[in-house]
């Protein structure tokens, strides 16, 4: 038995293609709730969960969908090397009813591995929908695999697919079914069986039939794999003299051999099993396809796609944005006169409510945002539009795979890097992962809103919404680049099945926006909050001490520039001044004037320069240190708001406003994405990525500051 069940524990991987439901099922299974899209790459790494029935633990790996055992991406290399590694006790194949034959050929593959396998024909009502009848009990009995009907987003069917589970489990892998593929490769393949199975440890951790047929598929793992073997070398050459006798008896090469032997098997079991409908009808994902996918219209419906996403999102969220940022505002002026003086109320009102105040007001547009693109998700739209911009995305060296990843990206550029696993070409993945912090995510949102709404109130969504087509303008050249120097090389075919378009379930957006809404605010409670206080205490300490007869000589000066002014206007006017000099003089004055000269080509100041170096924690942080830059000090009223008190500050004007937005555009994405980016990169690729955005972040403002200053847009 493969391991056989652990205290009455069993362990199962949920394996199949791309767009079967497995994320769903899994779900389904233990209660889990894992992003569920209707597009290929949502499942990128493993996942595990439990569930108990009948005093039995079973324990879930949800695996990424693969087309086959053959290693290329990075998420065919995670499953195989769960399945050849952990040696789960069962494998759970979820099929989709709609497309079975193709889905098979995988599942023909994972009998070879020497582990009970199961068959979910998921997605069964959709099938019934299209007409389409499953004999599933006689299908299970021809190839050798017990198969029952599921519907996975339903739960239908999962009691049955366990005790299914359960049966195979226990009848072990001793006389597991395997498919022949006939009288002329099947002695090459025994030789090669009995070869492997001489090293008996060898044999314990890989199994002699799944390696026989991957080494006459010319199997590049695989052979690595027999390096172990002590016969390893002898073995590799009579796996090429088989293969060589192979491609001169069919005339073909050993591979496509065994893979015509696969799908022969396949459609010999499909069709005493499989009734389709005799003509079948235009169904609705035709007829939409047929416009969303039309060779002219697709690019364009892709464009206004985007455009009315960020336009709904920017006029909806508008109205609840204010109101919270009126009611923190509201909070700061209540608590002001109520807490004790000194620093305690320093902390709370010009710290905590200011920093983390200022990010929690844009929730509104961070769930609205999401909402919308799992709208995208689920419907099935993702996929179509990778095959809208495929050719598009060509043309600057990214595959058209690459736009998952990048529409993500517009959400959190951690799981849009993680997305990146599902490109085949390591070239094309490390291009992708490095244009990615281009896509203007969640957390930079509420700086460009802030912005746009303090210097261009009038056009504040199309300033919001230029900003990402630069963003997206600026990937594509900068893959254009690369491709062309640091990342040589032309990118792959894009083949990808179209999964049919659904209608998403109200629990599900729901599910995908309270998560992501709460990653949100958790991290305005836990990394902004304590970069808020930490922001807060540097420009608070140390404090600056007034020397006798400084407040009179300040005084007499201000006077005398401003002979007409009152006596209210002179203590406003020492409050500012002092202000001034205490914030210059605390710890965050002196840094933020030590990298002026570097940020003073962009038109920063030394505030513009802190705020910016704060971000690289989190983007969400250059409001919350804005809040607390501008919300320390005197003659500045408690309940002002931030937007305000930009607009009024000489410091900054549209220009500069518009640079900003543009530097933290391009800069390094927060902490979290660069450690995901080293993870899936490499600390070579990592740093070469830093200098490039940093790079490329500071020649784009200073361009753009430059421009606009000698043509007189400055102010």
């Amino acid at each position: 038995m493969s391991g056989g069940t652990r205290q009455g524990r069993l362990r199962i991987a949920l394996a199949g293609n791309p767009n079967a439901g497995k994320t769903s099922l899994f779900n389904a299974l233990t209660g889990a709730r894992h992003k569920v899209g209707n597009y290929p790459g949502v499942t990128v790494e493993k996942r595990e969960g439990s569930r108990i029935r009948e005093g039995r633990e079973y324990r879930f790996i949800d695996l990424p969908g693969i087309y086959s055992l053959t290693a290329y991406s990075i998420d065919e290399v995670v499953t195989r090397d769960c399945l050849l590694d952990e040696r789960p006790d069962l494998i759970i194949d979820v099929l989709d009813s709609t497309n079975l034959e193709r889905h098979l050929y995988l599942c023909l593959q994972f009998q070879e591995l020497g582990i009970p396998v199961v068959g979910a024909l998921n997605m069964s009502d959709e099938a019934k929908a299209q007409g389409i009848s499953i004999d599933s009990y006689e299908l299970g009995k021809i190839l050798g695999i017990p198969m029952t009907a599921t519907v996975a987003r339903t739960g239908e069917g999962i009691e049955e697919l366990l005790d299914l589970a359960d049966r195979a489990a226990a009848g072990g892998s001793d006389d597991l079914h395997r498919i022949s593929y006939g009288p002329e490769i099947e002695p090459r393949l025994a030789a090669l069986e009995l070869a492997i199975a001489a090293d008996p440890d060898f044999a314990r951790r890989f199994p002699a039939r799944w390696l026989a047929v991957k080494l006459l598929e010319k199997d590049g793992d695989a052979l690595e794999r027999l390096g172990s073997h002590r016969d390893a070398a002898a073995i590799a050459a009579l796996a090429r003299e088989s293969a060589a006798w192979i491609g001169t008896h069919f005339g073909k090469d050993a591979e496509i051999v065994i893979s015509g032997q696969r799908y022969g098997y396949i459609h010999g079991a499909t069709r005493e099993t499989l009734r389709l409908p005799g003509r079948r009808a235009a169904s609705l994902t035709d007829a939409i396809d047929a416009v969303v996918m039309h060779p002219f219209l697709a690019l364009p419906i892709f464009a206004l796609t985007l455009w009315g996403v960020f336009s709904l999102t920017f006029a909806l969220g508008a109205y609840p944005t204010a109101w919270l940022d009126a009611f923190f505002r509201w909070l700061a002026a209540s608590l002001g006169p109520v807490l004790p003086g000194g620093a305690l109320r320093s902390h709370v009102v010009d710290g905590v409510i200011a920093g983390v105040g200022g990010v929690l007001s844009f929730v509104p547009l961070i769930v609205l945002l999401f909402f919308l693109i799992s709208v995208l998700e689920d419907t099935g739209y993702m996929s179509r539009a990778a095959f809208a911009t495929d050719r598009a995305l060509h043309a600057f060296g990214l595959h058209g795979q690459s736009v998952f990843p990048m529409m993500l990206g517009f959400g959190c550029s951690v799981p849009a890097i993680m997305a990146a696993r599902t490109l085949k070409s390591p070239r094309d993945r490390i291009l992708t992962i490095m244009i990615i912090p281009f896509m203007s995510c969640g957390a930079k949102l509420p700086v460009h809103v802030l912005l746009a709404a303090a210097f261009f109130p009038r056009h504040a969504a199309a300033a919001v919404m230029a900003i990402y087509a630069v963003g997206v303008a600026l990937a594509l050249g900068s893959a254009w680049v690369l491709r062309r120097t640091a990342l040589r090389g032309e990118p792959t075919p894009f083949v990808m099945e179209l999964p049919p378009w659904r209608r998403p379930t109200l629990r599900g957006l729901l599910w995908h926006v309270w998560e992501n809404t709460a990653m949100y605010a958790r991290k305005a409670g836990t990394v902004i909050l304590a970069a808020s206080i930490l922001v807060w205490a540097v420009t608070s300490y140390p404090r600056h001490e007034v020397a006798p007869g400084e407040r009179e000589a300040m005084a007499a000066a201000w006077s005398q520039a401003h002979p007409a002014a009152g006596s209210d206007d002179l203590e406003a006017g020492l409050s500012r001044e002092l202000a001034e000099r205490s914030m210059t003089y605390s710890f965050a004055g002196r840094f933020g004037k030590a990298i002026e000269p570097l940020v003073a080509p962009l038109g920063f100041d030394w505030r513009i320069g802190v705020a910016t170096v704060t971000g690289f924690a989190a983007k969400e942080v250059v409001v919350s240190t804005l809040g607390i830059l501008y919300g320390v000090g005197a003659g500045k009223s408690e309940g002002a708001g931030l937007r305000s008190e930009l607009a009024a500050d000489p410091a900054w004007t549209p220009l500069v406003a518009f640079c900003l937005m543009l530097f933290i555009l391009l800069i390094p994405p927060c902490f979290a994405a660069l450690a995901t980016m080293k993870t899936e990169l490499g600390w070579s690729w990592l740093g070469f990525a830093l200098a490039f955005q940093l790079s490329l972040g500071w020649l784009v403002a200073f361009a753009v500051f430059s421009i606009g200053t000698m043509i007189g847009i400055a102010a």
